[in-house]
């Protein structure tokens, strides 16, 4: 957790010298004070709910990573927080009667923090709901799957052939279409061979968790072998399919993963290929895939 609070230090750093700008521009324009005129019922209200609003601050960016639902919470709070702490300045700071900005300054970023902090909070909601889902898709894959693979975990070559035989039946029962996807990592040989084994087996974790979270709730994710997987995607037709091949390899390319040791980031891509079952069983379609895929890792060696 604390190595996430570094990577936001920017955002607390800036919310942090936006106040000390305020504290100096009251301090340029104003006058102290004195502390027989303190009001202390309004210093600690108006003075907690900001160091609140911080404390939430600092939660946030404690425990949430980088990305947009997080810089909205940010902003949020951060203008939530400036609006009180300036508030707070009046009780330590008169300022003369013909200053009016400082009105500006305690009025205007509390609407604005709420609605930005709600608009986050939205997209807060819609996140959780679908890490719910996700939640609930590995407990039903534990729960009913019996041939897993140890790593990571996921179901195995074996158990994908049986669920594929099923999953053909059923299409053609429900003359519904069926597709698979294979991604395979490009140059994961050279990670092992670079980092070490257990290197290359938390990004086939990393991986795994990335393309989990990419899929619907019917889809079945496998390791075929090593750092191949095979995606099963019932009632999917071949443009769709193409369509989620490319959005994995993105996925795989955006992966920000960094190595433990050293924390360098680990630059990943990754082969897809796509097939559409027709008149074959599960066999048949698992070789035109594997061909496809194997034309699309020749194409990329051809342009390396």
């Amino acid at each position: 957790m604390p190595s996430l609070l570094r990577h936001h230090r920017l955002k607390l750093f800036a919310v942090l010298l936006a106040a000390n700008l305020a504290l100096l521009l009251h301090l340029a324009a104003g006058d102290p004070i004195p502390p027989r005129d303190w009001v202390l019922l309004d210093i600690f209200g108006e003075g907690g709910a900001a160091l609140l609003a911080l404390a939430w601050l600092g939660l946030v960016l404690k425990s949430r990573p980088a990305g947009r639902v997080t810089n909205l919470l940010t902003l949020g709070l951060g203008c939530v927080f400036f609006s009180w702490w300036t508030d707070c300045l009046d009780e330590f700071i008169r300022l003369p009667e013909q200053v009016h900005w400082d009105h500006w300054l305690e009025s205007v970023p509390m609407p604005l923090g709420l609605l930005l902090l709600t608009y986050g909070l939205y997209h807060w909601h819609h996140e959780q709901l679908a890490i719910s889902a996700q939640m609930e898709k590995r407990e039903r894959l534990f729960r009913e799957h019996l041939l897993f693979d140890k790593l990571t975990p996921l179901a195995g070559a074996g158990y994908l052939r049986r669920q594929l035989q099923l999953s053909l039946a059923e299409s053609v029962r429900e003359g519904q279409p069926l597709s698979l996807v294979a991604v395979d990592l490009d140059h994961f040989d050279a990670i092992n061979q670079r980092f070490g084994h257990a290197e290359g087996d938390a990004v086939l974790q990393a991986v795994t968790q990335l393309l989990l979270l990419n899929l619907r709730r019917q889809d079945l994710l496998c390791r075929l072998a090593g750092d191949r997987f095979v995606i099963l995607l019932p009632h999917t037709g071949e443009a769709q399919a193409r369509q989620l091949a490319g959005e994995m390899a993105l996925a795989v390319e955006h992966l920000a993963h960094k190595t433990r040791q050293h924390g360098e980031r680990l630059p990943l891509s990754a082969s897809v290929a796509s097939a559409m079952a027709l008149d074959e069983d599960a066999e048949q379609l698992l070789r035109r895939l594997n061909l496809a895929l194997a034309r699309a890792k020749q194409s990329l060696a051809l342009s390396a």
